[in-house]
């Protein structure tokens, strides 16, 4: 409290007489002293006054952002390892059912998460506190008109309230594969209601927000022999007081719209002007001659906007995104463009064994997202995406190759030597198809897969955000030599020359007024997490990682069994190892949540374990 003290001056004016002529007089004698005067009497303070009114109430300040901490408060471990254990995960709020796909057993396990802790585990690595019912999947499924689908791997599923959806490839993967409908009960079994035929390979499944439709992205991939290749497609199915169409409508590519006003269709009628106009809009193509655009494009994953009017589809190996009208189902593709690694720090060779990172002209990134997310903010639409980056590598074509094995143009040569040679920047794995723009056979610039990083985009495909190179830098500093780890083995280091960390898994959250995005890293493993409330200015808030760097094991994604011991393969240390391969990802809310907190549910693929973790705010 500050005091003001008036203080009183006092002024003492003197009076001066001046004669009018003749001497002055003698000065008179001094006059009497006057009385003292009274002592004013000091009276006492009077009552207090009546209270003034309250004043107006001050404006509400906005909401800080705010530390987040992760504590594991239940897993599941299946005790199957390598491809698919435990990939795509979903919740169901009736049974408190935490649901993933097996694809190694092909089932769905239902986890329980009826009385989940509120406090962490004791040893996360290897907990496994939570239990699951098995739910077994058909092999094989009658659709519309009674033909009969023999159906191969699950590759998807999505809930809306007690209505589940499978996606499953055919036993055929290039034939036409089917969606399953089952409702749900109080335990989370299922009774199948029926199944409905998609394109080929549906590899992600979601209903819309107002669950009258689910969308299918059909990635449409090859055989490994590129004999057959069928068309990438988007199929939709119509939801009808809970009931399913009995069969879904197909959207190829073969017609869409460009994001010029100036074109006319006329412009793009043929398969040869499409490409042209797509990779004008840096599509990125690679593929053997005579691939169509419709079989080159090959939806991956799924994001719906708040309005269940507009799909957000990843066409991960092209680096563009296709933006569906769900009212009119007219296509868009926006290309994504290039993270240019000269403005950012890219460690580019496992050869080091150490975190190293250097800017490198001439070297650009391909964005190429796996997840895909969508949230709103101010009323508008803004999509996140996980960069993982991903390569065509089949027996019959493959465009990836490292860049000591590519001819360079001087310019090149010259930022190759600068950067380690063969066993410095030669060491990371680029594309082929794109480089040498005046087809010399010389590669005046290098386009690697994946951007090491996750981004934010507007509802045209506009980029406002990405997170540059942190990914690299935070797992560096908190891991140090484990920093770029595989998944297969404990070994630092070992991904810098191909997709780095590679962010796979995206969702998004809000918790207390503040919406976050929660990434997840296919190889190193763990989970970042950033304040994206506003797209603007999305910052950093969080990693963490339940993986345990200290222990042995050596397994082969590549196998059919990655834990062959006659094949060098040792997995007896991976139940202790913690979580690898984090595949799928599920935010639930504090008012949907069976223990009343926020939590994320994680698939780890390879570890075959399902986690939950507790949101708490600090």
């Amino acid at each position: 409290m500050q005091v003001s003290i008036l203080r009183a001056a006092c002024l003492a004016a003197t009076l001066g007489l001046v004669a009018c002529g003749g001497d002055d007089g003698k000065d008179g004698s001094n006059g009497l002293n006057g009385l003292d005067g009274t002592t004013t009497t000091v009276t006492q303070d009077g009552a207090p006054g009546l209270a003034g009114n309250d004043g107006q109430n001050g404006t509400d300040g906005k909401s800080a952002p705010r530390d987040l901490q992760l504590d594991v408060v239940g897993r599941y471990a299946s005790g199957s390892y390598g491809k698919s254990a435990a990939e795509i995960v979903q919740f169901h709020k009736n049974s408190n059912s935490a649901m993933a796909i097996n694809g190694a057993d092909n089932r769905i396990d239902v986890i329980s998460l009826a009385g989940l802790p509120t406090v962490a585990v004791a040893n996360a690595f290897n907990d496994n506190s939570l239990s699951s019912t098995p739910f077994n999947l058909p092999t094989e499924v009658t659709v519309s008109g009674d033909e009969v689908i023999a159906l191969g791997a699950v590759d998807s599923l999505s809930v809306y309230g007690d209505l589940l959806a499978v996606a499953m490839a055919s036993a055929n993967k290039t034939d036409p594969g089917a969606v399953l409908f089952y409702t749900l009960d109080a335990a989370g079994a299922g009774t199948l209601l029926k199944a409905v035929k998609v394109g080929s390979l549906p590899d992600m499944v979601t209903f819309t927000p107002d669950g009258s439709k689910v969308v299918v992205a059909n990635e449409g991939e090859p055989d490994t022999d590129y004999v057959v290749d069928p068309e990438g497609s988007i199929s939709i199915i119509a939801i009808t007081a809970g009931v399913p169409a009995d069969t879904a409508t197909l959207i190829d590519f073969d017609e869409m719209i460009f994001a010029s006003a100036l074109l006319d269709p006329e412009d793009y009628d043929t398969d040869e002007e499409r490409r042209a106009l797509l990779q004008a809009e840096d599509v990125k193509f690679a593929s053997p001659a005579g691939t169509t655009v419709s079989q080159d494009l090959e939806p991956e994953y799924i994001a719906i906007s708040s309005d269940s009017k507009t799909a957000y589809v990843t066409l991960q190996e092209n680096n563009a995104i296709a933006i569906l009208n769900l009212e009119n189902n007219e296509v868009k593709v926006r290309g994504l463009g290039l993270k240019d690694w000269s403005q950012y720090a890219l460690d580019y060779t496992d050869k080091d064994e150490v975190p190293l990172f250097s800017k490198v002209d001439n070297v650009f990134g391909l964005y190429q997202p796996d997840s895909i997310a969508a949230y709103e903010w101010n009323g508008a639409t803004f999509v996140v995406t996980a960069n993982e980056g991903d390569s065509r590598d089949w027996n019959a074509y493959s465009e990836e190759v490292r860049v000591k094995d590519l001819t360079l143009s001087t310019e090149m040569d010259v930022i190759y030597d600068q950067h380690g040679g063969k066993n410095g920047l030669g060491r990371l794995k680029v594309t082929n198809a794109m480089g040498d723009a005046d087809e010399n056979g010389e590669y005046e610039a290098l386009y690697a897969f994946g951007a090491r990083s996750f981004s934010i985009w507007d509802q045209n495909g506009t980029q406002v955000f990405d997170s540059g190179d942190d990914f690299g830098r935070i797992t560096a500093s908190v891991l140090g030599s484990n920093f770029n780890s595989a998944h297969t083995e404990n070994k630092g280091d070992n991904r810098s020359d191909d997709k780095g960390a590679e962010p796979e898994a995206i969702t998004t959250g809000e918790i207390n007024g503040r919406t976050y995005a929660f990434i997840g890293l296919e190889r190193v493993g763990g989970i970042f997490v950033y304040d994206i409330t506003n797209p603007f200015a999305a910052t950093f808030v969080a990693y963490t990682n339940n993986r345990d760097f200290s222990t042995t094991f050596e397994m082969d994604d590549d196998l059919a069994d990655p834990c062959d011991v006659a094949e060098g393969m040792d997995c007896t240390q991976v139940p202790n190892t913690g979580d690898l391969g984090p595949e799928g990802i599920k935010f639930i809310s504090a008012t949907e949540s069976p223990n009343g907190n926020p939590l994320i549910v994680i698939g780890n693929e390879v570890s075959g374990s399902v986690t939950v973790y507790q949101i708490t705010e600090l």
